[in-house]
């Protein structure tokens, strides 16, 4: 992260005021409303970018028997999108970078741990999602050096904060293990200990 970016309040407002088409159904085979394809193709296109090959585009669509898997990640990919359509962006060289971060593990990591719909409703995801994305593009928010951004977004990750959890349950779970083990070692040498008296 170098290079500064707009204010961060500016691409979280934005989120905010997500339109509803941006939250509507992705289209997966005949079922939803929305090509996510197509809106990251117009999205790209606007940024500068050429179009999508078909591997790509594949990225951003779903079939209907994938819907369970995908559904999540495509509406936050189309949220992305929807951030990634503020003017700011536009006329910077972005869209190779851009394209790469909507079709990339940030998106598909945070799509597990919200849904677009809470990203919007949720401070803390909107400058989560909006600080992804400023990092995908080597940025920083406006005012905020890069250990700052940094620190920042580690703060509000609802990813780290899974990543953490998890590693406090599997520490929990070896401890209690460890308890176990040493109980029935106790239980042990003492039943030996009785057996020779």
């Amino acid at each position: 992260m170098t290079d500064a970016a707009p204010l961060l309040e500016t691409l979280t407002r934005r989120l905010a005021e997500t339109p509803p088409d941006f939250l509507a159904e992705p289209r997966c085979g005949a079922i939803g409303l929305v090509h996510v394809d197509a809106v990251v193709a117009d999205l790209l296109h606007d940024l500068g970018g050429g179009p999508l090959t078909p591997a790509q585009a594949k990225v951003f669509r779903a079939t209907a028997q994938e819907a369970k898997q995908r559904r999540r990640r495509l509406r936050v990919q189309l949220l992305g999108a929807w951030l990634l359509h503020d003017p700011w962006f536009r006329g910077r060289g972005l869209a190779e970078a851009a394209g790469a971060w909507l079709a990339g593990d940030d998106l598909a990591e945070l799509a597990e741990a919200a849904d677009a719909p809470k990203i919007v409703a949720d401070p803390d995801r909107r400058e989560e999602l909006a600080r992804l994305c400023l990092r995908a593009l080597g940025r920083r928010p406006a005012g905020e050096t890069e250990a700052q951004a940094q620190d920042r977004l580690t703060t509000v990750s609802s990813v780290e904060r899974q990543r953490v959890v998890q590693a406090a349950r599997e520490a929990e779970q070896r401890m209690r293990e460890i308890r176990e083990a040493m109980a029935r070692k106790a239980a042990e040498e003492a039943a030996d200990k009785w057996s020779r008296e």
